[in-house]
């Protein structure tokens, strides 16, 4: 197969690492890709919300799937454009992308189709005052959401009442721009968070990947601001078989059972991302793609042919194709520009990679000049990502790679993991 992967993370980075090692794979192509995918496949210079370019390479290099990395794409209805061309699309259609690309949205199909989640209510500029008085009957902290793609930085939590009303107004004038024009308030959940990765077929067929929990804040001991996170750990001990079985009958089937009876057309990758509140599952949110950087570790532990299940998702028969769990443990660690997730430079000389062994670095933020020079060029530069036989010792892989990796401003959190261990020894 031919197949377009349409990204330039961290993600992207681990799905052409898998999806190279596929036999059905011929040639990979990655739009835009980055200065470390070009060794899993061809970088191309197309941007992956240009529909009309993609559908000209598309043709010209006879692709026959195009798998969407990032959500713009899926919520600008990259699936609906291509749906009646000759080439098999990785992702939902823009009515199925809504999970994501509209909290508002999320949060009235959770309540329809009775999957738990916290208690909320939407306000605009019109309804304010409203939003205020709903902000009265909650108990701090408050939380707050942009209803639409904010780049993982929508979300406030706040501690004060006035500081949340004050928030309110602020993001109903404009602080995400177009994203906040409606504001999602909801109750805030106490417990421990991670992420599940569903593939689906649109039919009713669904494999799920193995579990992550990724670190979102900048600082040690999830402090400080929010991130596009900074690194992710698989398994997660807490959720062992017994918490999927709810996971699986109260939120998945459920998922797939009501974009089925919405007359929602959806294969590909739909991310949960739940809070385990008292042994109970509920879901934070919806992502309609698989999330940055958990990827990097979950992809890891696939332990099945990646192209064949997204292939036969996209044809909508998962059949029984199976999806096996590598039983190590994977953790990453991302390596960040200084000042991210502010104001930061690009640029910077990346050195040292060639003194990593034992672990994968899956390139982010990454770039190759005219001299093949490589620099960096986002927030997030590099993820360290290790199998270990435990959390610490796939940790202390990745601490290894991250000391000989370096760049002016160099930033990582040292704590990845730490809080699961003891769960994993218990």
């Amino acid at each position: 197969m031919n197949i377009l992967l349409l990204g330039s993370g961290g993600r992207e980075s681990a799905l052409a690492w898998k999806m190279s090692q596929s036999p059905l794979t011929d040639n990979l192509y990655i739009a835009p890709g980055n200065g470390g995918t070009d060794a899993y496949g061809v970088n191309v210079a197309m941007s992956p919300t240009d529909f009309e370019a993609i559908d000209k390479f598309v043709a010209d290099n006879a692709i026959d799937m195009i798998v969407v990395g990032n959500e713009d794409p899926l919520v600008a209805g990259i699936y609906d454009y291509f749906e009646s061309k000759p080439v098999l699309v990785v992702g939902p259609s823009k009515a199925g992308a809504a999970l994501e690309g509209s909290k508002d949205f999320a949060k009235d199909f959770m309540t329809r189709h009775g999957i738990p989640t916290a208690r909320y209510r939407s306000f605009t500029a019109q309804t304010i005052e409203e939003g205020y008085r709903f902000l009265e009957t909650l108990t701090p902290p408050y939380v707050l959401k942009a209803d639409g793609l904010a780049a993982g930085k929508g979300v406030l939590i706040i501690d004060s009442l006035e500081e949340a009303k004050k928030s309110l107004r602020e993001m109903l004038d404009g602080m995400f721009g177009g994203a906040s024009a409606t504001v999602v308030i909801e109750e805030f959940l106490s417990g421990i968070e991670c992420s599940v990765f569903v593939l689906t077929d649109g039919n009713g067929g669904y494999r799920v990947l193995p579990v992550a929990k990724d670190y979102k804040r900048i600082g040690e001991g999830d402090t400080g601001l929010n991130t596009g996170g900074m690194g992710a750990v698989s398994p997660v001990p807490f959720a062992d078989e017994a918490f999927m079985k709810k996971v699986t009958e109260r939120i998945i089937e459920p998922t797939i059972k009501g974009l089925i009876a919405d007359r929602i057309t959806y294969r590909g990758f739909i991310f949960l991302g739940l809070i385990n509140v008292g042994g109970e599952p509920m879901v934070i949110e919806y992502n309609v793609r698989m999330g940055d950087p958990e990827t990097e570790a979950v992809m890891l532990r696939v332990d099945s042919d990646l192209v064949e299940l997204m292939k036969a998702a996209a044809e909508g028969s998962l059949g029984d194709l199976p999806l096996h769990h590598d039983p190590r443990t994977a953790v990453t660690v991302m390596m960040v520009s200084g000042g991210y997730p502010g104001s930061y430079s690009k640029g910077k000389t990346i050195t040292g990679l060639d003194g990593v062994k034992d672990t994968i670095l899956f390139h982010a933020g990454t770039r190759r000049i005219d001299d093949g020079t490589l620099v960096t060029s986002g927030g997030r530069v590099i993820a360290a990502s290790s199998y270990g036989k435990s959390i610490a010792e796939a940790l202390e892989n990745s601490f290894k790679a991250v000391s000989a990796v370096d760049f002016d401003g160099k930033y990582f959190r040292r704590d990845i993991g730490r809080d699961l261990m003891a769960l994993e020894n218990a």
